[in-house]
């Protein structure tokens, strides 16, 4: 009997509600409660959820969401902090784990990865996966078997939680073609009302549509791209080269809203200070800043503009920082601000 030949498969491996599961790990008593953890782990202050156990997920605790709202669905859940370094030091395991089983490896985040892997049997070596990383760490995992990076990380989420799904060109448009555009790896809310707007709400829909007529309303890069994406198209490598920052950021919640452009431009410069401090130390000149600002109630916009030259200067990154506050609407409060800085490309 002949062998199956070996072929190249992209693995997706997806930590489980990863900081609420290692809060578990840590909390044993906490096992089978709703748990979110965010900000300082008060619900009364300001603050959005990190993520939310599986538990607290069932009453409509979601990540992004207020810590306020949160506490009004779970009064009695268990609000915890946000503890970065004890996150990154299991992730930090997990992926040295991964790393174990000689395969490619691309870190995509504290909690999730791309695999390259040459195998005859993708389910058994996801299953490989799952058990390494639970003997090693003790948290399960979910994986997303594809045969390119975006159908391995759409199909993780069939396998959720503990589960193992594949997800390839054969069963693409059974899995997917009736599903709303935003259940893409790449389209969120705002795009998918745009491609509704043109008739598009489907994938197959995305994936019929024509590239010239997406590329008139989305851009002559961005709308066939689109499409290509609706017809599950991703020729981008699995790379085990170190992720590198493009820009680094610094946000304030602030317990009280901000008034008035003079509050709201002093806090911006301090911010900026604080970014050039973090690209100093990566020694990459700011190209292009941006200010995020959130009014209240919960209504988030961005503006940005390019540097005159690449620079470390701090009054001229302060200056264009403060500069942007002019696109500000000065008649509503604000309930946060962040600065991010663009920088230039690693040598």
């Amino acid at each position: 009997m002949s062998t199956p030949p070996r072929r190249r498969w992209v693995l997706h491996v997806d930590l489980d509600q990863f900081i609420a599961a290692v809060e578990v790990l840590r909390h044993p008593e906490l096992r089978g409660r709703p748990v979110v953890v965010g900000g300082r782990g008060d619900p009364t202050e300001r603050a959005v959820v990190s993520t939310a156990s599986y538990e607290a997920r069932e009453f409509g605790v979601g990540s992004g969401m207020p810590m306020r709202i949160a506490a009004r669905k779970i009064p009695d859940a268990v609000f915890l902090p946000v503890d970065a370094d004890a996150y990154l030091e299991v992730s930090g395991v997990v992926m040295d784990t991964l790393r174990k089983l000689d395969v490619v490896v691309e870190v995509m985040g504290w909690d999730e990865a791309f695999l390259g892997v040459d195998t005859d049997d993708p389910e058994a070596f996801a299953r490989t996966i799952h058990d390494a990383v639970l003997d090693a760490t003790g948290l399960h995992c979910s994986v997303g078997i594809g045969d390119n990076k975006l159908r391995a990380k759409i199909a993780t989420d069939f396998g959720k939680p503990q589960g193992i799904y594949r997800l390839t060109e054969e069963n693409w448009f059974a899995v997917m073609g009736e599903r709303p555009t935003d259940a893409l790896w790449g389209i969120g809310k705002k795009t998918s009302k745009k491609l509704a707007a043109l008739g598009i709400n489907t994938v197959q829909e995305l994936a019929d549509a024509s590239d010239q007529e997406l590329a008139a309303t989305l851009g002559p890069n961005m709308g066939p791209w689109y499409a290509r994406i609706g017809r599950g198209i991703d020729l981008s490598p699995v790379s085990a080269e170190p992720w590198v920052a493009r820009s680094h950021s610094r946000e304030t919640t602030f317990q009280q809203n901000l008034a008035g452009r003079e509050a709201v431009t002093e806090e911006i410069r301090r911010l900026a200070a604080r970014v050039r401090e973090d690209i100093l130390a990566e020694n990459r000149k700011a190209v292009r800043v941006a200010l995020k600002v959130r009014y209240a109630p919960f209504d988030t916009h961005t503006t940005s503009k390019p540097l005159p030259e690449p620079t470390f200067d701090p009054d001229v990154i302060a200056d264009a920082a403060a500069a942007l506050v002019d696109r500000l609407d000065h008649e509503r409060e604000v309930r946060l601000l962040g600065v991010r800085l663009e920088m230039t490309p690693p040598t």
